[in-house]
């Protein structure tokens, strides 16, 4: 893994090079990424993360106050 520290001189130039690099991975190294990322938020929350176990659907309604 590269751990190179670059900065940069505006966000737009941030999100530019983090484009690049995500589009220079194969569609396989991309998907890997998001397996392992995850697993280590349900690590994180505490929860055995078991990709052969299909989780039950969910639906969630998020409600924003008016304002």
């Amino acid at each position: 893994m590269d751990k190179t520290i670059r900065k940069f001189s505006s966000n737009a130039e941030q999100k530019a090079e983090t484009y690049r690099y995500w589009r220079s991975k194969s569609p396989e190294e991309r998907f890997l990424a998001v397996w392992e990322a995850t697993a280590m938020a349900y690590a994180f929350k505490g929860v055995k993360y078991d990709p052969t176990r299909r989780s039950p659907a969910t639906l969630t309604r998020v409600q924003r106050a008016r304002g």
